[in-house]
């Protein structure tokens, strides 16, 4: 039991020991790619908006559509999705963004390979929603999971300690079982939660909130099956949401507003990071 608790240990050991070396070759790396980066092209009439991995909050999503709003030239944008979901609150703010940018300008969304939970939320309003033939779509639920660890700690000798003040205070603790009341609560919430979701698909995607069994119940789809069940409008590929939003915006030549060098680096360390903590950690609406 001694080695299981070293093995977990372990890279937090290692983190605080080389913390400044690892800090210093982040440095170095983002200095790197700071200096071979390219200007991103100013004349872009189209963007490119990236929803994707696990979504823990929404930060990221606001700059790129700040930035693609500071720059008047761009007509409209091709919202690129591969994500499993994530936190019920980010997903929801990704998705009244998506909402009020259509509002200026026309989004195509195109389905990668997973639009699921949180991932289908945060995409659903676009103006129209084109998946690859093998996409998954869907998993419209809501969870709230986490770990009972009472078990490990005592083999280990370890006593959880703290105070309290509120029944609730310590709901979804993972250093014991949750009680009847704490259950019993976490599900109500669960449940309002759920209906939020299942009514804003509906609204979305015009469909009656009254059949949420056919579409909704943590079910996922094959893009097939989710063409019949109108959560998505095309089965397709990438080119062809090109095609669509160029329709859509009367632009002949496209010219993207893409990330830079450095600004992609940093997305993708946080998209990693994002993961391990998506992995381990509940509270999650996927």
């Amino acid at each position: 039991m001694k080695r299981f608790a070293s093995f977990l240990l372990a890279p937090f050991i290692f983190i605080t020991k080389y913390f400044k070396a690892c800090v210093f070759l982040l440095i170095v790396i983002i200095l790197l790619v700071t200096f071979v980066s390219p200007e991103p092209k100013s004349q872009a009439n189209l963007a490119k908006l990236y929803l994707t991995g696990p979504i823990i909050d929404s930060q990221g999503f606001y700059e790129q559509i700040k930035k693609i709003k500071k720059n008047p030239q761009i007509k409209g944008v091709l919202l690129i999705i591969n994500s499993p979901g994530g936190a019920m609150g980010a997903s929801i703010e990704i998705s009244d963004m998506i909402k009020s940018l259509r509002e200026s300008m026309p989004v195509v969304a195109y389905v990668q390979s997973l639009m699921a939970s949180g991932g289908y939320y945060g995409g659903m309003y676009a103006n129209s929603i084109i998946a690859s033939r093998g996409a998954l779509i869907g998993s419209i639920g809501v969870i709230f999971n986490g770990m009972n660890v009472e078990n490990l700690m005592q083999k280990l000798g370890l006593q959880n300690q703290g105070i309290h003040a509120g029944e609730y205070k310590e709901i979804g603790t993972m250093m014991r079982a949750w009680n009847e009341n704490e259950r019993e609560f976490l599900s109500s919430l669960i449940q309002e939660e759920y209906q939020m979701f299942i009514e804003d698909v509906a609204e979305a995607r015009g469909l009656h909130a009254g059949n949420y069994k056919s579409f909704a119940e943590g079910k996922i789809f094959s893009a097939k099956n989710a063409l019949k069940l109108k959560l998505i409008d095309e089965i397709g590929t990438q080119d062809r949401a090109i095609e669509l939003l160029r329709e859509m915006t009367q632009v002949d030549k496209p010219i993207w507003m893409e990330k830079g060098r450095l600004e992609g680096f940093l997305d993708s360390l946080v998209e990693q990071s994002s993961k391990i903590a998506f992995s381990a950690f509940g509270a999650m609406l996927r």
